[in-house]
């Protein structure tokens, strides 16, 4: 890191430092409102650690969708806002399909539609003891588009457990997901000839494991220390030479002591790829990162001040310390903060995250890690009530090795992965997030997330494939106690990618590509989704989900058109 760079981020942490000092005092913090920022988000396993730790909560047994697997009745690479940017998925809230509605959670779930759609879903869980719980869950969803091989299909299959004990809570779960498709795309030739007449298959397994161990929260304990455990692993592979073996040790502690906390978050991945870009095919890439810090909390303010230490084994090796402070103020208490930080890290780079992603990855990608130098952030967040949350936020990223998604030369129907910032000169990566959540009533429910990026490129002509604009928003309308609506609507800007010009010798059959490429848009797009649920008995559903119902055509990947209209119905069966 250089000299300059410390400086500058040194600086900020000070600053921040500075204006916090002023809000320092001594408040009892437990009864301070819920915000947007209090709602869980469950993702995949990153081995980047949080800015600082979050206080636990007591288990809840009460909670029967934590490992209920989620529903998705489209095609399963159309509603992911599938950016690698580190910006988090929408997940605003549960579609009326995952509704508990009763103490019987146990389900099975049959339905069928058009594209050749068949849905077939179970879960059960044994929910008799106030302190255990275990259970299971096996899914499958297929799809055919109209095009040529234009197919999907998933498969879930995984076991879960929890256990309480006085002291600490014990979570497991293993599972394995599978996904197939082919590589449908259609290129053409100047002659309009299909450059893709195979369409290859393309099956990914992915056999997962993970488990923790954390202490359970008592809030009476003004000096309470905390302490988590964690295990992840997993093996993931396609159908040629692609493959990815992790093992990730994490955990922290953390001391409260009255108005601050002190502790650190400690993790270690281990991981190797195989079938990449080097020269015997497989790459070590593995990351140890540290991340100390000390919380100075109140009842209107919380200040973190702390370092992420990240050291990058294997092949390459690396050794970074980013500065990390955040502020949290509540200008109007329960209703109005605002809030600003500083931070940086390391993402690993990892071929089951960008398969994903973007499942048209073509053979022996160059997997990299990505750097953000530097990420300075601020905006304003609260709430009115139960009934409406709002949260607003502007940031400036210096990034190293970001990545992105360009058509393959020679294989213009499968993407590689290029790269923009490196260590001279970063990209530079400015944007706006909005959120917003109302609860008009009990029968109504809205929410909405708004992202708007601008990207200043170093080395790549355009920021391939990533859109300028996302918005997705939805809502649910309860209708009465047994008839439930939701809709669901995503739009995404322009976006451009690189695009080659082909010709085909007629003697030779031999296809040559243009020497330079032209920049092509990808067209902005708007989808619409709604679905509904009855529940005719006790144990007894009906539902019916229709997806893209304008049947807009349109692609997030040059040559990869997204499935029509089409809709899903059946029936579930709770027990």
């Amino acid at each position: 890191m250089k000299l300059k760079t410390i400086v500058k981020q040194s600086g900020l942490l000070a600053l921040l430092l500075a204006m916090g000092s002023q809000a320092y005092a001594q408040r009892d913090t437990t009864n301070r409102p819920v915000t947007l920022d209090s709602f869980d988000i469950v993702r995949d396993y990153r081995p980047i650690l949080a800015d600082a730790v979050k206080i636990r909560r007591s288990p809840d047994m009460t909670n029967k969708r934590e490992y209920m697997p989620k529903l998705n009745y489209g095609n399963v690479p159309d509603k992911k806002l599938d950016i690698n940017t580190g910006l988090s998925e929408l997940k605003i809230m549960e579609t009326p399909f995952s509704r508990i509605v009763d103490h019987n959670s146990n389900y099975v779930k049959l339905g069928v539609g058009n594209l050749g759609t068949i849905l077939g879903e179970a879960y059960f869980a044994v929910e008799d003891y106030e302190d255990i719980r275990f259970g299971g869950f096996v899914k499958h969803l297929n799809q055919k588009g109209n095009l040529d091989d234009q197919k999907f299909s998933r498969q879930e299959v995984g076991v879960f457990g929890r256990r309480i004990f006085p002291m600490f809570t014990v979570n497991g779960l293993i599972g394995y997901n599978g996904f197939g498709t082919r590589f449908y795309g259609i290129p053409m030739d100047v002659d309009n000839k299909n450059l893709n007449p195979t369409r290859e298959a393309q099956r990914f397994n992915d056999i997962y494991f993970s488990g923790e161990l954390t202490s359970n929260f008592d809030p009476a304990n003004e000096d309470a220390l905390s302490y988590s455990v964690k295990a992840d692993a997993y093996t993931y592979k396609d159908k040629f030479d692609g493959k990815e073996n992790s093992i990730a040790l994490s955990g922290y502690l953390n001391k409260r002591l009255r108005t601050f906390n002190v502790g650190a978050n400690v993790a270690l991945d281990f991981n190797s790829i195989g079938g990449v870009n080097t020269p015997d095919g497989n790459l070590n890439n593995s990351i140890v990162n540290a991340n100390p810090y000390i919380k100075f909390k109140g009842d209107n303010y919380n200040i973190t001040l702390g370092a992420n230490i990240v050291s990058e084994f294997g092949d390459s090796s690396r050794f970074n310390i980013f500065p990390v402070a955040e502020i949290d103020f509540s200008l109007v208490p329960g209703y109005f903060y605002i809030f600003g930080g500083v931070k940086g890290g390391v993402e690993k780079g990892s071929f089951r995250s960008f398969t994903k992603t973007n499942p048209y990855l073509g053979l022996t990608p160059n997997i990299m890690n990505t750097v953000e130098r530097m990420n300075v952030y601020g905006g304003i967040k609260g709430n009115a009530g139960a009934t409406f949350g709002y949260k607003v936020k502007a940031f400036y990223r210096q990034v190293e090795g970001l990545p992105m998604f360009v058509n393959n030369v020679d294989r213009p129907f499968q993407f590689d992965l290029v790269y923009d910032g490196d260590g001279d000169k970063a990209l530079k990566h400015v944007g706006i997030e909005g959120e917003i959540n109302v609860r008009l009533s009990e029968l109504v429910n809205l929410g909405g997330r708004l992202n708007i990026d601008n990207y200043t490129t170093v080395s790549q002509e355009e920021a391939w494939h990533l859109p300028k604009m996302r918005l997705a928003a939805n809502a649910r309308f309860n209708i009465s106690e047994k008839l439930y609506i939701d809709a669901e609507a995503l739009f995404h800007g322009n976006a451009t990618a690189r695009e080659y010009s082909y010709t085909t010798d007629q003697v030779t059959n031999v296809t040559s590509p243009s020497a330079t490429y032209s920049k092509t848009s990808i067209p902005s797009f708007f989808d619409l989704s709604a679905g509904a649920e009855y529940k005719a008995t006790k144990q007894l559903g009906i539902f019916v989900k229709a997806n893209n119902i304008f049947n807009t055509e349109y692609s997030r990947y040059l040559y990869y058109p997204k499935l029509g209209f089409n809709i899903l119905g059946g029936i579930n069966f709770s027990f």
